[in-house]
């Protein structure tokens, strides 16, 4: 195996601990495993979820969701059985999935709560729990408050198949201390909310928000912004609160504008991808290194070889030229410098300061000192790309992570 990712289960369950403590009382943390858990792999991740506590997991889509059963069902020492959100948009054919293996929907038109209601009658289930996302300044998926929603609403209430069980939204600005936008987008909420209650529907969660929403109320414990008013928000509506985190279970979160973030030990980043060193050689000064030639060796230097490149998600951009340096490994516990272009599944280190590298040495990739933020500010994009980009085996290792 060229490389591996290490999947921290004590890092991943004191990170929901954590962000469960900053929520506080009255607000239960959907934990998010789209995307293949953001990289980390998903059925390795939902599992240690579970144990740590999590009731609701998410996922992108009907298949994912099947994915997500089928692990939790075949697991060991599972104390709970948790509800999977489907948090995208569905086809007519996503129905029968969705039934066969207990999933909870998001629907915002008729047309995908009828695809639902025909499935359930076709296959003599039980009536299938749904929630309702309301569009407040997205445009991107949900249903509009006002006549677009009342007539669904209505359509809704007349159902014996589906149950409403949650209403949401997202916000489009989270990582932005008081936001216009958000503020905008809770009156639009509540606006919905209103509505539900006079179509004489009741529902069990309202949720919103994402891994900045918890992270911009930390610095109160939770008693501030969005999630102090999500608290307020599902009382009034009978319900309990619910908050969706994602890229914060593993370890990161975007900056946010004008408010304290969560800070170190609090959150610490779940993943280690590891690989091993296969060759090592000697080069003298004007030599060159990689693709193109752009770094040149201005003395003696001994350089490690590693199987990985940008098709397995090491970022080109971390290449090392002679005009700037770039991205770096972590060997021995010390950096080992990218030189050169990294190139699709090879990429060369510097370790002349690194005594006794040789062949099968581990290097550590992404990790305890090299993160997803430094790969992220180095190809000028966010810490999400990086993660989610990752091609590795994952492997679930019971204490920390890194280049211990």
């Amino acid at each position: 195996m060229k490389s591996w990712l290490e999947i921290s289960e004590e890092r991943l369950a004191a990170n929901f601990r954590a962000l469960g403590r900053v929520a506080g009382d009255g607000i239960a943390v959907l934990a998010v495993v789209k995307a293949d858990a953001y990289g980390h792999g998903a059925t390795v991740c939902a599992p240690a979820l579970v144990r740590a506590g999590a009731e609701w997991l998410g996922v992108t889509d009907a298949a994912e969701g099947a994915v997500i059963r089928a692990a939790l069902d075949g697991a060991a020492g599972q104390v709970t059985i948790p509800k999977i959100l489907v948090m995208s948009g569905m086809l007519e054919e996503d129905a029968a999935t969705i039934v066969r293996h207990r999933l909870t929907p998001i629907v915002w038109t008729r047309q995908e709560a009828e695809w639902l209601a025909v499935e359930v009658r076709r296959q003599g289930a039980a009536p299938l729990d749904v929630h309702l996302e309301i569009d407040t300044g997205m445009a991107r998926q949900g249903v509009v408050p006002g006549d677009e929603l009342r007539s669904l609403l209505e359509w809704l209430a007349a159902q014996r198949e589906l149950r409403l069980d949650g209403v949401m939204t997202h916000f489009a600005s989270a990582e932005v201390a008081d936001s216009p936008l958000t503020l905008r987008q809770r009156e639009r909420f509540e606006q919905a909310l209103g509505e539900v209650a006079d179509a004489g529907l009741r529902t069990a969660w309202v949720h919103a928000g994402n891994s900045s929403t918890i992270d911009n109320s930390s610095a109160c414990g939770g008693d501030c912004g969005s999630l102090a008013w999500l608290r307020e928000v599902a009382s009034r509506s009978g319900a309990r609160a619910m908050v969706r985190a994602g890229l914060a279970l593993y370890g990161y979160c975007l900056p946010v504008e004008g408010a304290k973030a969560l800070a170190e030990p609090d959150l610490r980043p779940v993943m280690t991808w590891k690989a091993r060193v296969i060759g090592v050689r000697e080069v003298a000064a004007g030599d060159t290194v990689g693709y193109n030639a752009i770094f040149t060796a201005t003395h003696p230097m001994r350089l490690a070889l590693l199987p990985v490149g940008y098709a397995d998600g090491l970022r080109r951009e971390l290449s090392g030229s002679d005009a700037a340096s770039g991205g770096w490994a972590m060997i021995g516990g010390r950096r080992a410098m990218i030189v050169g272009r990294v190139s699709m599944n090879l990429t060369i280190v510097d370790v002349t300061e690194i005594s006794g590298v040789a062949v099968g040495d581990e290097a550590v990739l992404l990790g305890d000192g090299v993160t997803a933020a430094d790969h992220a500010r180095l190809a000028h994009t966010i810490a999400y790309e990086i993660v989610c980009g990752m091609r590795a085996e994952p492997r679930l290792v019971a204490a920390g992570v890194g280049s211990r």
